[in-house]
């Protein structure tokens, strides 16, 4: 018996199917760029939108998980300000996932040859969906401040993948070396934990603070006072430490000087907003600054280590051949 003949529609689809994967590029070009950097601009950008939600009070806006309310997905007008701020926070989730899928896309074709871009962008897209699960557990233990700890912890991870895959974007394929001396790279995986300590530390003394995203949220016990202090106390030596590699990295010329400074800079302003917000009564926009500056401080923490090796492809520097004749 003759087969039936296929309908329009099915043999539409894999036409459009081709035409998307002969669309894809097959190297880094714009397109990849210009998504992978909205991507992290995003990704900042919902570390700002939740603690604005926090801040203001409207973690409960929307008083349900998936829904907004048990009657509707959307925040009504009944439930004012707040049922704004949180919907609009929970739409934004949505924008930062489909950037991310975009990002996964536009690499699919180079899978094989730059399979660091497809892990990191996958780990991205999967965090992202992670976190709205997160994000929905927190609304249903009524903001429990562990869980918005995590949370946050868990969206300063993903902005610094997404710095991880910036800085892979730009660097050819390949084996790579280590461009620094062993002990500078000791000296800079042992700041990257104090940030991590200092983050930490952020976390318990916000859940701490009288910031609790609700009127009737609980805290997390601490003294926020004591916690205070012992925020302050990893965040100087992390000052110290980024002090003291980014003088050696300029006094040696590694090719880490550049970002280690702007390190630098990024946590000197983190310790003014801090300093700030502790001597005024913690102010909320002092604290979202904080909030983000962590964030930022993480990225660029992740291009500093990822910079201390180098394709191999990469000539030496001067200093670097210097260093290498020396040793003979």
């Amino acid at each position: 018996m003759p087969s039936a003949p296929s309908s329009p529609t099915s043999s539409r689809i894999p036409a459009v199917l081709r035409r998307l994967g002969a669309w894809l590029p097959t190297r880094v070009d714009r397109r990849v760029r210009v998504f992978a950097w909205l991507s992290f601009v995003a990704e900042v950008l919902i570390i700002g939108t939740g603690g604005a939600v926090r801040l203001t009070g409207s973690g409960l806006g929307c008083p349900t998980w998936p829904r907004c309310t048990p009657d509707s997905l959307v925040n009504t007008p009944e439930m004012g300000i707040h049922g704004i701020i949180e919907f609009g926070n929970r739409t934004l989730t949505g924008l930062v996932g489909i950037l991310a899928l975009a990002v996964v896309v536009l690499v699919w074709r180079m899978r094989h040859e730059r399979r660091v871009l497809f892990v990191l962008a996958l780990v991205v897209l999967g965090g992202i969906v992670a976190q709205a699960l997160v994000g929905g557990v927190t609304v249903l233990t009524g903001l429990n401040p562990f869980i918005v700890g995590f949370h946050y912890v868990a969206s300063v991870s993903l902005v610094a993948v997404c710095a991880a895959f910036l800085v892979r974007m730009y660097q050819p394929a390949g084996p790579r070396r280590l461009a620094v001396p062993r002990w500078f790279a000791g000296l800079v995986h042992a700041t990257t934990a104090v940030l991590a300590l200092t983050i930490v530390f952020g976390v318990l003394t916000t859940g701490a603070g009288p910031h609790s995203g609700d009127e009737a949220s609980v805290r997390n016990g601490f003294d926020a006072q004591v916690l205070e202090h012992v925020h302050a106390w990893p965040g100087y030596a992390l000052f110290a430490l980024t002090l003291a590699v980014v003088v050696t990295a300029w006094r040696r010329g590694l090719p880490v000087r550049r970002w280690a400074t702007a390190l630098l800079a990024v946590e000197l302003v983190q310790i003014a907003v801090g300093l700030y917000q502790a001597r005024n009564g913690l102010p909320e926009l002092a604290v979202g600054t904080h909030m983000v500056l962590a964030a930022l401080a993480a990225a660029t923490m992740t291009v500093v280590v990822l910079r201390l090796k180098q394709p191999t492809a990469v000539e030496p520097s001067a200093p670097e051949r210097e260093r290498i004749a020396a040793r003979g």
